[in-house]
C-alpha cells in the first residue's frame, strides 16, 4: 500500500488562539484556508516541504463557533474536537500538535486492510467532504468515526483520499520542512503493526513512553519539536 504523509493536526481552541500560536511557536504566520461545513470547523494552512513529504502541510484546525455543522446529530466531529478533556486542555493551555493524516489511493481499501489485520482496528467510515477555495472545490474522501476518535492518542493517522486537487499545489513556501515524525506508546507494538499494515512502518518510529505523537520541523527559529503530550 502506498501511503504518505497528508499533514500535520494542530488544534486550537479558537482560530485566532491557533494563529498566534503559530507566529510565536514557528515565527510564521499561516496562510489563508477555509471552511468545514460537514464538521463545523475552519483551518488555517502552511506549506510543510522536506525530503521524502511531498505536497505536505501544516493545518491549524478549531471549532467554528458560529457554524452548526451539517453532520448528522449524535455523531463527533472528527480528530476528537468534541472530547471535553481535549477541549479543556485547549483553552487551558493552549494549541497543540493533536494527530496526523495520511494519504492514500484507496481509502476504502485501506479501512478494510485495518479491519482486516489481527487487531480489527475500526478506523472508521470514509466520509465525503468539501470546502470552497479560490483556486476550486476541494473534495476529499476521509475516515471518521462516529464517536470522533483518533486513536492511540493521536499517533494513529486518519485516512486521507484526495480528488483531483490539493491543498499544497496552492500554499507557498513557508520556509518549513517536516524533519521526521515519531509516536510513544506504553506497548509500541500494536501501533507499530498497524502503521506497518498502512505501509507506514518506516516512516515512523515508535518508541516506548507516555502516549504521544511528535514532530520534528525546521523553521525560521531553528528546530522545533512538537508534541502532543504537552499539557
Amino acid at each position: 500500500m502506498t501511503t504518505e504523509v497528508d499533514h500535520l493536526v494542530v488544534a486550537a481552541a479558537s482560530l485566532d488562539q491557533g494563529i498566534a500560536w503559530c507566529e510565536a511557536t514557528l515565527g510564521l504566520t499561516p496562510g489563508p484556508g477555509g471552511a468545514h461545513p460537514l464538521m463545523g470547523t475552519h483551518n488555517r494552512l502552511l506549506a510543510l516541504a522536506g525530503a521524502g513529504f511531498a505536497r505536505c502541510y501544516l493545518e491549524i484546525i478549531a471549532i467554528d463557533p458560529a457554524v452548526r455543522p451539517t453532520r448528522a446529530a449524535g455523531l463527533r466531529r472528527w480528530f476528537d474536537l468534541d472530547d471535553g478533556t481535549l477541549q479543556a486542555s485547549l483553552a487551558q493551555d493552549g494549541p497543540r500538535l493533536v494527530h496526523w493524516v495520511a494519504r492514500v489511493p484507496d481509502v476504502q481499501a485501506a479501512v478494510q486492510a485495518l479491519a482486516a489485520a489481527p487487531l480489527s482496528i475500526d478506523r472508521g467510515p470514509p466520509l465525503a467532504a468539501s470546502r470552497e477555495t479560490t483556486a476550486g472545490l476541494l473534495q476529499w474522501r476521509i475516515t471518521v468515526r462516529d464517536d470522533g476518535q483518533r486513536l492511540f492518542d493521536g499517533a494513529l493517522p486518519t485516512l486521507i483520499e484526495w480528488g483531483e486537487r490539493h491543498p499544497a499545489e496552492h500554499l507557498p513556501p513557508a520556509g518549513l520542512e517536516l524533519l521526521g515524525l515519531g509516536a510513544t506508546q506504553p506497548d509500541p507494538a500494536p501501533l507499530q503493526a498497524a502503521l506497518a499494515v498502512l505501509g507506514l512502518g518506516e516512516r515512523m518510529a515508535v518508541t516506548t513512553g507516555a502516549s504521544g505523537l511528535q514532530a520534528h520541523l525546521s523553521t525560521p527559529r531553528g528546530v522545533v519539536v512538537l508534541d502532543s503530550r504537552r499539557r
